[in-house]
């Protein structure tokens, strides 16, 4: 392998074309040689749109393509577990989209495929990469905000379209999977541990069958208490607040920041407060360049494929409560 991966993509879902694969194309170690799709007509038309120098019209094709080092799939949430284990099968390191998958026992048997196989895996939660949530890490431990009391979190925005597959339930859509995970996810970051309780209560649409709207409460065993919402029918909101004994954080655009704005974090200590800015940066380009790196040395993602199937434990729970 040279110093750059070369990359396809397995989907033309709007993620990718929108957000991660121009992210591959601007990174330093990475570039996309080839997208599939089930329809070759699709594919070419990505192709097209981004330069991509070869489309398929099937997926087994990118899989077994010699020239492709590694697979992004941005498939929907239900296919995740089939694509990934044939892409491990075919010793294809891959970056799967959150959710890793339907559910937890499901995200298991992706991780035990690509340890089989000895290949290369971790799933695509692109906000851990951003620095804004390294410098948030860093007050709490040089002891800004004291002891760490609470997290609040929020992730919600208002779907228009009835056909979104986020709206699915045969594809295991709702906003838990699609958003709230993000929610779980930055609580068990923070705390660096996993909640020994969880509740739910959800609304779930009467058409979809999916919750639409869901509030979830997270009890760790250091005593910290989470709670947040996720919707799909709200208006839009992803900030999060960090309350201590003596000083709170808040970030007011954490999970989705506007890769060509600075971030803020917001920091209280006492009666004291600070701004700190974040320069503009592009989270996605991080991930893929994270992954890159991972395969070009020969080295374990940042974040493990281990996480995906303990942040899935948690949500699982909490689908069972409103299901």
């Amino acid at each position: 392998m040279t110093d750059t991966v070369r990359w396809g993509v397995l989907s033309t879902a709007n993620i990718g074309r929108k957000k991660v694969a121009p992210a591959i194309q601007a990174s330093n170690n990475g570039e996309i040689v080839a997208v599939a799709s089930r329809n070759i007509e699709s594919a070419q038309a990505y192709a097209d749109e981004l330069n991509i120098p070869e489309a398929y019209g099937s997926y087994e094709e990118l899989i077994n393509a010699d020239n492709v080092d590694a697979i992004y799939i941005p498939l929907p949430n239900n296919m995740h577990a089939e694509w990934s284990i044939k892409c491990a099968e075919a010793g294809k390191p891959t970056l799967c989209e959150k959710p890793f998958a339907s559910d937890a026992p499901e995200a298991q048997t992706i991780v035990d495929a690509f340890e089989k196989h000895d290949v290369l895996l971790a799933e695509a939660f692109m906000y851990r990469f951003h620095p804004q949530h390294a410098k948030v890490k860093e007050i709490i431990a040089d002891g800004g905000i004291g002891e760490l009391m609470s997290i609040t979190a929020n992730f919600t925005f208002r779907l228009t379209n009835e056909e979104n597959i986020r709206l699915s339930k045969d594809l295991a859509g709702g906003s838990l999977m699609d958003v709230g995970c993000y929610c779980v996810n930055l609580m068990r970051f923070m705390t660096g541990e996993e909640p020994e309780s969880v509740t739910a209560s959800a609304l779930i649409g009467s058409e979809t069958g999916v919750d639409e709207v869901l509030a979830g409460t997270l009890k760790f065993p250091s005593g910290v208490i989470g709670h947040f919402e996720s919707g799909l029918r709200s208006y839009r909101d992803h900030s999060y607040t960090l309350r201590g004994t003596v000083g709170k954080i808040t970030l007011p655009t954490s999970f989705v920041p506007d890769k060509t704005e600075d971030s803020l974090v917001q920091h209280w200590h006492g009666d004291d407060y600070a701004e700190h800015v974040i320069p503009a940066t592009d989270h996605y380009q991080l991930m893929v360049e994270d992954f890159a790196d991972a395969l070009l040395n020969n080295r374990a993602p940042r974040f493990m494929p281990s996480d995906a199937v303990r942040n899935m434990q948690v949500t699982d729970k909490m689908l069972e409560m409103v299901r």
